[in-house]
């Protein structure tokens, strides 16, 4: 082994652990979000200047940038807060299976070796699937503690009849979902009916039971940013245990923008209840870059204590590849094809 490549891996590794949620998974969650009593005075209070929202963001990729092994210790913390995706409809069990074998060994084995991880442990966040695959899921992750994530309450429209949208969380609890994410009726927020929205998740988090619920707000559908922090608030109010931008089915998806101002309405929500919610940003993020960029706003605004896959996740699906192109490169100072880096 070389001094320099001796050298990557102490920054690595000190990279990671000088802030409390280093690279390694399995960090102790914090206790579930119970909610609390509706507040509509709360919930009229909020407002948002979208001018600064805007200028805040635009200045991250300027101020923040990481280089060289700190990158690769940010990529490798990027890596264990992905909830790796599937949700097509030319889904199969043998697909499911593939994605979980990525999901337990999401980075080529002589790229950790080179980076100094050797044989630790290194996973995704989650698994996330339909409900039909939740049992597959299930299966071929048993053993590695990576919970299953199943979409639900008539995913991606959510305008299914309200009976069948709690039944079908239940389903997948009994089928082995660990984690449900469910979706808003958004016509709730567009017409400003926030007690509505708060009974719909309320009923959705009695429904999860143990579940982690995961509250798709659809941030691209609800007109306005002031709607986006207002309905992240009340989904909290009404017990969510995570706040997620979108489906990755609109045409507007995550933005640095709306996450700014859900991780601000959670940051309200923590002040005044004292109560911890996580955050997902979803759909479109396919990038390294962008994901160390999505950690930075979350360190910068929240703390450390977001930065692990018990408070922050990515919805993605092809994410994982470019990072391992990024790890690859810094590696062996060459970019690789995406094909030397399969999801399956």
């Amino acid at each position: 082994m070389t001094q320099g490549t001796e050298a990557r891996m102490t920054m690595i590794e000190s990279g990671n652990a000088s802030h409390a949620a280093a690279v390694m998974p399995g960090h102790n969650a914090p206790a579930r979000n119970p909610g609390t009593a509706f507040d509509q005075g709360w919930v009229e209070s909020i407002r948002v200047n979208l001018s600064a929202v805007e200028r805040r963001v635009a200045t991250l990729p300027k101020r923040r940038t990481v280089k060289k092994a700190w990158q690769a210790a940010w990529l490798l913390k990027a890596v264990t807060c992905i909830d790796l995706t599937t949700l097509s409809g030319d889904d199969t069990p043998g697909r499911v299976r593939r994605l979980c074998a990525k999901a337990r060994r999401p980075v080529r084995a002589d790229l950790l070796e080179a980076l100094g991880f050797g044989k630790r442990p290194l996973h995704v966040g989650a698994v996330c699937v339909y409900h039909e695959m939740v049992p597959t899921a299930v299966a071929a992750l048993e053993g590695s503690g990576i919970p299953v994530a199943a979409v639900s309450t008539g995913f991606p429209a959510g305008l299914s009849p309200f009976r069948l949208r709690i039944a079908e969380i239940g389903e997948s609890v009994a089928a082995g979902a660990r984690e449900i994410d469910i979706v808003i009726s958004r016509r709730h927020v567009l017409t400003d009916n926030w007690q509505a929205l708060y009974d719909e998740v309320k009923a959705f988090r009695e429904a999860c039971g143990e579940a982690h619920l995961k509250a798709i707000l659809a941030t691209g559908e609800l007109g306005s940013i002031s709607k986006v922090a207002k309905a992240a608030t009340v989904a909290m109010m009404a017990g969510a245990d995570f706040v997620k931008t979108s489906t990755g089915m609109e045409k507007v998806n995550a933005t640095l923008p709306v996450s700014l101002v859900m991780l601000r309405a959670i940051r309200d929500y923590h002040e005044r209840t004292g109560h911890m919610v996580g955050f997902k940003p979803a759909g479109g993020i396919s990038k390294a870059k962008e994901a160390i960029a999505y950690l930075i706003l979350v360190k910068e605004e929240m703390g450390d204590a977001w930065l692990s896959p018990a408070l922050f996740r990515f919805g993605a699906s092809r994410l994982l590849g470019d990072i391992e192109r990024q790890l690859e490169h810094h590696v062996t100072g060459r970019y690789s094809a995406l094909n030397r880096h399969p999801m399956g």
